[in-house]
């Protein structure tokens, strides 16, 4: 689908997900490495343990469908080849500080006026422009600063970042968005454009979304819920239930829906509850065509949460799925990641899949595309670039460079 576009990656870690979404599109992505490899390759997880920058598996998720080539854009000589690969590029991707391009004589302008086609997409922390453009973009300060940690944790407890540090893959990922708009409009003017992807900005974006539900139907303002994330009106006051719930071997998401809609979902809920042995108790007697939780005092609320966790507790969360499948009640399963991997449904999309790593001398298993347009697909289609492994095919090959050349280069530690 992106076939027909080539784009220079410089990224860093807060921007390799851009380059790797476009070339699971089909783009020509060449990852520009400094010689000796790029910082990246020493986060782990490591392949068996061995942390080699041969054998990030960080580096080989973030970096797959892209070929790579090392190159110093610090040095004249290298920025004088920067501009040679410019010329035949569509598109540029990085995600260094506010203004480091322009200082090095490679901004945005520069790289118009030798390729006024070409589109420059920076990913970054805060925006390349605003008071907050050259502040710190640690995962944990955009976090806070976008309004989510505010409604992340314990109620009683202070905020929480949400989970593994991805605030830049969210602004790397507009950054693909981005990029691809720019390319539609490119076809309309013929010119290219800066997109400037803020990671803080794309988070600010998603929470005013996340909060508009809560208010639009509850009248709440989302604050830390914990874990007991649902609110119920009881006769004498507010309680509140887990949207997660504990079985045999895990959790499993259930949310109790109440009114007309329900009548019958919520009869073979308590029909379920009373073959598995356990006696329901409250829920027996409850009109669910006429009552509310209003009906319940806030201890009877709490005697109907104990009667939901027993009942959960006697099965798995696949023997749960199974039968709430069979039963036709709304619940499912909370996946670990291994679950993921004999998930049918995955399966049988065809999202797993096995890719061949020579330099290890076996395959490994990566998950495939995000999403599938028509009769294509996108996805992994090779490995992540050994360093400096595309060094001769692109600088010789495409370059007209000769051996001479790149001895020459290497031993100054250009490329």
């Amino acid at each position: 689908m992106l076939s027909c576009y080539r784009v220079l990656d410089l990224t860093d870690e807060k921007g390799f997900l851009c380059g790797k979404s476009l070339g699971d599109f089909g783009a020509d992505v060449i990852k520009i490495e400094k010689p000796g490899g790029d910082p990246g390759r020493s986060i782990g997880p490591f392949y068996h343990d061995s942390p080699e920058p041969e054998k990030s598996l960080y580096w080989f998720a973030f970096n797959a469908n892209k070929r790579g080539i090392t190159l110093d854009i610090e040095t004249a000589d290298g920025r004088e080849i920067f501009k040679r690969l410019v010329r035949t590029a569509d598109v540029v991707i990085e995600s260094f500080k506010p203004g480091y391009l322009d200082g090095l004589g490679l901004g945005y302008q520069v790289l118009s006026s030798i390729n006024p086609a070409v589109i420059l997409t920076s990913i970054s922390g805060f925006g390349q422009k605003g008071p907050y453009r050259d502040f710190n973009d640690r995962d944990l300060a955009v976090w806070a600063l976008s309004g989510y940690m505010y409604i992340t944790g314990e109620p009683d407890r202070p905020p929480l970042a949400p989970s593994y540090p991805h605030a830049h893959l969210v602004g790397a990922m507009n950054g693909a968005v981005g990029t691809m708009v720019a390319l539609c409009q490119r076809r309309l003017t013929g010119h290219g454009q800066q997109v400037d992807a803020s990671s803080h900005q794309g988070l600010c974006f998603a929470i005013s979304i996340e909060t508009k539900l809560p208010w639009a139907f509850q009248r709440i303002n989302v604050s830390r819920e914990g874990r007991d994330r649902v609110r119920v009106m009881a006769r004498d006051g507010q309680v509140k239930l887990p949207l997660l719930w504990e079985c045999k071997d895990g959790s499993i998401a259930f949310f109790f829906w109440i009114g007309p809609n329900f009548v019958k979902h919520n009869q073979d809920l308590v029909r379920w509850i009373r073959e598995s042995g356990i006696d329901p108790g409250l829920l027996a007697g409850w009109d669910w065509e006429k009552e509310t939780w209003s009906r319940f005092t806030v201890a009877e609320v709490k005697e109907i949460r104990r009667t939901l966790e027993q009942f959960f507790m006697k099965y798995t969360k696949m023997e749960l799925n199974d039968l709430s499948l069979e039963k036709r009640i709304q619940l499912t399963p909370v996946l670990a990641p291994k679950d993921l991997l004999q998930f049918p449904q995955l399966v049988e999309r065809g999202f797993w899949r096995q890719v061949e790593h020579p330099e290890l001398g076996e395959s490994i298993t990566y998950p495939g595309g995000f999403v599938k347009v028509g009769e294509g697909d996108c996805g992994i289609r090779f490995r992540a670039p050994l360093i400096g492994e595309h060094n001769e095919e692109i600088y010789k090959g495409e370059l007209q460079m000769s051996t001479t050349d790149l001895v020459n280069l290497k031993e100054r530690r250009v490329i």
